[in-house]
């Protein structure tokens, strides 16, 4: 991406924050009213887009998205203590986290949980049922730092290469020329990105590909967190975190880290067109899909989400042309 075109897409994120009324968005709820009627966790990669959406959505005059961040303090209280005392809960990191808080929350009947954000698709079964809802697109790229000796410019064939641990591109082990990191353990983006290098998560955790690390030292690699890139190690990253990073429309993570192109597509802001994308979603209880407030929020192309592209492309996703679809449900 050339600098007149950084310098636009920073433009254009300002631009809309400023019709839409917006700010940066804080890390979790914030301003009247503390509690809300749809609390909500899980995904790193949406959880500034949905910050955005709490902060510019109403319903009657009231802000009705509690988004809460994928990390901060270890615990959050989710619902109104007075009203409900036991929804203080564990901070969930991630999709798979958000979904399983999700569920326990379903299963115990308890209202804590109303919605999980995801930034991938698990239609497993899943009791009560879920509903896996569209609202925007985002490219997933590999990031590296500029003095990596590993290129800027890859294939899909060689990711995958590298992914499998290929001694052809990573050298031999166990003292590999390459760090290859995926996020932490049950990320969104970690999921997504082995779909798309053809490995599954059990070989990973098997040691089937030994060059593979989820950790930097005894740390968690945290999705979207360029800083633990050095000149020897690439992690994947989404394009919209980056370019949301980069106009200083969310916290600045990125450290060193560059985003490398794929198959000749450089990242974009609106990374629809880019070959490495996916859907990411709000994950709603199937038996709410005709119920307000979530048939209001996130039902349908009229919903109040799926109304908010200015919104959503502020922060680096494309719209989905499926926003609020809900045929994406767990048996």
């Amino acid at each position: 991406m050339n600098k007149k075109k950084i310098a636009f897409a920073a433009a254009a994120a300002a631009l809309a924050l400023a019709a839409t009324g917006g700010s940066i968005a804080f890390a979790d709820p914030a301003g009247p009213p503390p509690y809300r009627q749809l609390s909500g966790v899980g995904s790193d990669t949406t959880q500034d887009v949905m910050n955005g959406l709490a902060a510019a959505i109403t319903v009657n005059g009231q802000k009705v998205i509690g988004s809460y961040d994928a990390t901060g303090s270890a615990n959050i209280t989710t619902k109104d203590p007075a009203a409900n005392p036991n929804c203080t809960i564990a901070r969930p990191n991630g999709s798979g986290a958000g979904r399983s808080a999700l569920l326990t929350s379903l299963q115990a009947s308890n209202g804590c949980l109303d919605f999980a954000r995801s930034s991938s698709l698990n239609l497993a079964a899943a009791a009560p049922g879920l509903t896996y809802v569209p609202f925007a697109v985002d490219g997933v790229s590999y990031a590296i730092t500029p003095g990596s000796a590993i290129p800027r410019k890859l294939s899909l064939t060689d990711l995958k290469a590298i992914y499998h641990c290929d001694p052809n591109y990573v050298g031999a082990g166990p003292n590999y020329d390459m760090t290859v990191y995926l996020p932490q353990a049950g990320s969104g983006t970690r999921s997504f990105w082995e779909s798309q290098m053809g490995i599954t998560d059990a070989d990973v955790v098997a040691g089937v590909y030994p060059c593979i690390k989820d950790k930097k030292g005894s740390a968690p690699v945290q999705e979207h967190d360029g800083r633990v890139l050095d000149d020897k190690s690439i992690v994947p990253f989404s394009i919209a975190q980056y370019q949301s990073q980069s106009s200083q429309t969310i916290a600045d993570l990125r450290g060193r880290a560059i985003l490398g192109t794929v198959d000749g597509l450089a990242p974009t802001v609106l990374n629809s067109g880019f070959g490495v994308k996916r859907d990411v979603y709000n994950v709603i209880p199937t038996g709410k899909v005709a119920t307000a407030p979530w048939s209001t929020v996130f039902v349908g192309a009229n919903s109040e989400i799926c109304k908010q592209s200015a919104v959503i492309n502020t922060y680096g996703f494309a719209t989905n042309p499926n926003c609020g679809d809900t045929t994406k449900q767990t048996p």
